[in-house]
């Protein structure tokens, strides 16, 4: 059949043989929110089981479930609540909002890298229309936060909460009962499934942006000093890579993935094993191979919480569109949250091959004098001067405490010594490499990838060529012909 007019008629079955589904039809529908029909929903949980047990082979991860409402204090130290945005201009002729960077698709070659009066500059230079009504009188582009905000509790008890935008903070959240349940050994672990909101400024594209979406999410955590050590001989194949374009390999290349950490394209080695783990998944569930790359980001494009991104993205009807994103956060969340919680949790420790003999001038309190100045605060203050890191030069000063207060330390109350020790080992933060999988772009390409239409005998017909692990069923026994009795 002619390819023109293939995405229509694609739709067309996903809707009359119940796999997705515009949500509230009858009520006129919403924007970005799909329904899995009862063949969708199948689908889709043998996609999301497929997930889980591609991961769960792996011996030091573990599978978690935490909330979708989240609290206000978690997406604040997260960075989620300043940083999680996407520009916005509204036609000033019908009120229509849209994202600033999609009405330059086309027009740039990465317009979400562009900041506000970039994008101003280009929408008024190439003269761009509204989408809905044709005018070309736009606002300035100015930042929408993607979060949909709610309440926890009633009335003047309640707190401010969001649903969650990733499944990342619950995963973090977790942290010490993780590292209590691998008996405090990096590196471990943890995946989670489920849902994810964004509020999105103009969704379209059907079922590769929505507002109410299906995640699955890793965060491995590691010891940056010893990272784990990997085999990526087990992937010979080559698929195309694309660098950053700013960075030392700006061309594209069809390589393994092997031959891309060696070469440097890619620089952390467990950043490379997932992009391998990422490939093989997609390929058993039915993926095209040969529609597969890999994205760097720009530093211009990159999240506020990573240092290196990658993107899986295929090639479908959509164009290249991202399903999966790895990302190197380093120690930027556990570290976040430890700050804005005052948690001394967050931490691993690494012994070392030796200890090492250590003498460093304290602060020894005064109990005599400490005591009567501070009563019962005296035990608070003695714990922070014991935490001092850089001794002030003089006294008085001011000593913060842990609840974020401060205290005047006086002449008298404190004693200059030095104190050796033999230590073991220290405490770090450690790093976090993650892939999270968008579940519905995943299965939009699986049925993209697998719908055939083919002609046999001058006569056309479709087939959806689902991998095993993913159809909807095992086995199916049907007539050839009606028969009394075989429609009962």
């Amino acid at each position: 059949m002619d390819d023109k007019g293939r995405m229509s008629r694609l739709s067309s079955l996903l809707r009359r043989r119940g796999i997705v589904l515009p949500s509230f039809e009858i009520y006129g529908g919403v924007s970005g929110l799909v329904d899995y029909g009862p063949v969708g929903a199948r689908i889709k949980r043998r996609v999301v089981n497929s997930w889980i047990e591609h991961w769960g082979k792996v011996p030091n991860v573990v599978e978690i479930d935490s909330p979708t409402i989240t609290p206000e204090s978690v997406l604040v130290a997260s960075g989620h609540v300043g940083e999680f945005n996407d520009k916005m201009s509204e036609c000033k002729s019908c009120g229509g909002a849209f994202r600033s960077d999609h009405l330059l698709v086309g027009l740039h070659e990465n317009p979400d890298t562009l900041d506000s009066s970039e994008l101003d500059d280009l929408i008024s230079t190439n003269g761009v229309i509204c989408p809905s009504c044709g005018a070309h009188d736009w606002s300035e582009a100015s930042a929408m936060n993607l979060m949909f905000q709610t309440r926890i509790g009633a009335m003047g008890g309640s707190r401010t909460a969001f649903m969650r935008p990733e499944t990342a903070q619950g995963m973090f959240m977790l942290y010490p009962s993780l590292y209590r349940h691998f008996r405090q050994r990096l590196p471990f672990g943890a995946m989670q499934t489920g849902k994810g909101y964004r509020n999105e400024i103009s969704p379209r594209q059907g079922m590769i942006r929505l507002r109410e979406f299906n995640m699955a999410e890793l965060e491995y955590f590691i010891d940056p000093e010893d990272p784990p050590s990997i085999d990526l001989s087990r992937w010979p194949e080559k698929v195309r890579m694309v660098p950053d374009p700013d960075g030392d390999h700006p061309s594209e290349v069809d390589i393994s993935i092997e031959e891309a950490y060696e070469s440097g394209i890619v620089k952390h080695p467990t950043v490379a094993w997932f992009l391998a783990m990422t490939m093989q998944f997609l390929e058993d569930v039915g993926v095209d191979s040969s529609k597969i790359r890999f994205r760097q980001h720009a530093s211009t494009e990159m999240a506020h919480y990573a240092s290196d991104c990658w993107d899986c993205e295929l090639s479908g009807e959509h164009g290249w569109i991202e399903v999966v994103g790895i990302a190197n956060r380093t120690c930027h969340d556990l570290e976040s949250h430890e700050k804005h919680s005052r948690s001394g949790l967050l931490r691993g420790w690494r012994n070392f091959e030796t200890p090492v003999k250590e003498s460093r001038e304290v602060l020894k309190p005064v109990g005599s004098v400490i005591g009567p100045a501070f009563r019962e605060r005296a035990s608070e203050v003695t714990e922070a001067l014991s935490k001092l890191s850089d001794l002030p030069e003089n006294i008085p000063f001011t000593l913060p405490l842990n609840d974020g207060s401060s205290v005047e330390i006086e002449d008298g109350m404190v004693t200059r010594s030095l104190q050796e020790s033999v230590v073991s080992g220290e405490y770090f933060t450690p790093h976090v490499i993650e892939p999270a999988f968008g579940i519905d772009r995943i299965i939009w390409h699986i049925l993209d990838h697998n719908y055939l239409e083919l002609e046999k005998e001058g006569e056309g017909y479709t087939i959806l060529a689902l991998e095993p692990s993913v159809a909807p069923y095992d086995l199916v026994v049907l007539p050839l012909f009606d028969k009394d009795g075989m429609g009962a």
